[in-house]
């Protein structure tokens, strides 16, 4: 009896989309998210640049598939670039700390997990914290590039902290506390980096 011809792709042959998620993964940890073109992701892929905009809208929505993202951050933070630069520390935390205590939370751990043991995928995790994140903690905020870069850092050093102790390796008594308590407890430190004065700065 002949054996009907199996469906799908065939093993072992690499999609256009698979190569072009390869390439933007090295060019993206490689030159960062604004030093990287979608013609220069096709090239590295070999396709045409057409078939990028086939499978993806933009280079956002390119990177995001890179990274994996379980949720949009521009959709989890949109409020905090609005908010008070007096209260921003809260907000942020508070952002930050409802979208790891969602459903997304398995997903976030695999990428810190990930990050950690790949430079390659550390340094889209670092894209992530510098274009997606850090730009919205620090919109509006008075201060010269180098000032703002700075406090940027302090910023992303508390949160990766946090999400380390919290979440992947479970330190009590900051594993169960609750959001109320983790903000009066971190949230003025995340202020000060945002807006109080630091060693060396005017």
């Amino acid at each position: 009896m002949r054996t009907p011809p199996q469906r799908g792709r065939r093993q072992g042959r690499t999609t256009s989309r698979e190569l072009i998620l390869g390439s933007a993964r090295k060019l993206f940890a490689e030159h960062g998210y604004a030093a990287t073109s979608l013609r220069e992701i096709a090239r590295e892929a070999g396709v045409d640049p057409a078939m990028v905009h086939h499978w993806f809208t933009g280079k956002e929505e390119l990177f995001n598939a890179c990274v994996e993202l379980p949720a949009d951050p521009a959709q989890v933070l949109g409020g905090v670039s609005e908010t008070a630069a007096e209260v921003r520390g809260e907000a942020l935390l508070r952002a930050i700390l409802v979208l790891w205590d969602s459903a997304a939370q398995p997903a976030l751990l695999a990428l810190l997990r990930s990050a950690a043991g790949s430079r390659a995928q550390g340094a889209l995790i670092r894209q992530v914290l510098v274009k997606r994140v850090l730009v919205r903690a620090l919109a509006g905020l008075p201060g010269s590039q180098t000032e703002l870069d700075r406090r940027g850092a302090l910023v992303a050093s508390q949160m990766i902290g946090l999400m380390v102790s919290r979440y992947l390796l479970r330190v009590e008594p900051l594993a169960s506390a609750g959001h109320d308590e983790l903000v009066a407890l971190i949230g003025p430190t995340l202020q000060h980096y945002l807006t109080g004065p630091l060693p060396g700065m005017p």
